[in-house]
């Protein structure tokens, strides 16, 4: 059987994985956290710990990965990440093929996820998809005429950084009312800390939001907001509401824009439950030309879509 190998390097988390090709089930998976400070030599050291217990001297046919930032796929070197320090302009794919001597594929993680959904997941059978993945950040990947595209310069996809509310609250990117500062998980647990903490008028709301952190806000993050929007907490369901209301606008702009077929949406907020989802949806339509027709579905990867799109990437590069 051939062996593809599989790494998943996320903003907190390390994963590798080996499969047959044709199968799809892993034969071996190992995943770390990304310990509190690392560096990218620290992600490299544990990385290849990983790999080597996973392939105890068998050697793979090639390698896909997948990276949380920035990535020139076209070389395989990692431009940065948001969330590691130190790497920035690291060869990646030469780095790997070095050492294993085998093909290696490089590319960043909603690329891959995408790849990942189309090949294994909810976009297989369709030729276009827009992949979004909504936990830390929001970001997305294209496949068209079943091929990923990545744009001129490898930054297709950043639907995270369309404005749908210039006059909102400023974005790490530098801009005001993007999709990722409304609908991304850290984003909504700082917007319900602001309006508790800053609004005079509305310091006795979110009993539930503060009942699930001990009245400790520092601790909100982004999937208790979604936990006390579904046991009923109005602050809760107000800021999921806008979250969904940013996401259903790009989600709106992008059908008019480039007609896909199927919208597949991946990450932790896409959990927060039936309204969200229902936002999300009526919000696209609305946005969207009537006479286009679009469907916006759960990923069916779950986190394992990147590691999928990995498999992906590392058979479309081998001879």
């Amino acid at each position: 059987m051939t062996l593809i190998l599989a790494l998943d390097f996320g903003g907190t988390k390390l994963a590798a994985a080996t499969v047959n090709i044709g199968s799809r089930k892993w034969l071996r998976y190992e995943r770390r956290l990304s310990p509190v400070g690392a560096d990218a030599s620290t992600d490299l050291e544990i990385m290849r710990s990983l790999i080597y217990s996973l392939l105890q001297d068998i050697k793979p046919a090639a390698i896909g990965v997948s990276f949380g930032g920035p990535v020139d796929a076209s070389t395989g070197t990692v431009r940065l990440s948001h969330h590691v320090a130190g790497w920035e302009n690291i060869p990646l794919k030469g780095l790997l093929e070095e050492e294993f001597g085998i093909p290696v594929g490089v590319d960043n993680d909603a690329n891959v996820a995408a790849l990942g959904e189309h090949r294994f997941g909810a976009g297989q059978g369709y030729d276009s998809l827009f992949y979004i993945t909504v936990s830390t950040g929001v970001g997305g990947g294209w496949i068209l005429n079943g091929q990923p595209w990545r744009g001129a310069g490898g930054m297709a996809g950043e639907i995270g950084h369309i404005v749908v509310d210039p006059a909102g609250p400023v974005c790490l990117c530098g801009k005001r009312g993007c999709v990722e500062r409304l609908a991304s998980g850290p984003y909504m647990a700082q917007n319900v800390r602001e309006i508790l903490e800053n609004e005079l008028s509305r310091r006795q709301e979110g009993e539930v939001l503060r009942g699930l952190v001990g009245d400790n806000l520092t601790l909100l993050t982004g999937q208790l907001v979604s936990e006390a929007a579904t046991a009923g907490d109005d602050l809760a369901k107000e800021v999921l509401h806008k979250a969904a209301w940013a996401l259903g606008v790009g989600i709106g702009n992008v059908v008019n824009l480039m007609n896909p077929q199927r919208f597949v949406l991946g990450g932790g907020v896409t959990k927060a439950g039936e309204d969200f989802w229902r936002v999300v949806r009526q919000v696209a339509r609305e946005t969207a030309l009537p006479e286009v027709d679009f469907e916006i579905v759960s990923a069916t990867l779950g986190d394992d879509a990147p590691l999928w799109g990995a498999v992906a990437l590392a058979e479309m590069g081998m001879p």
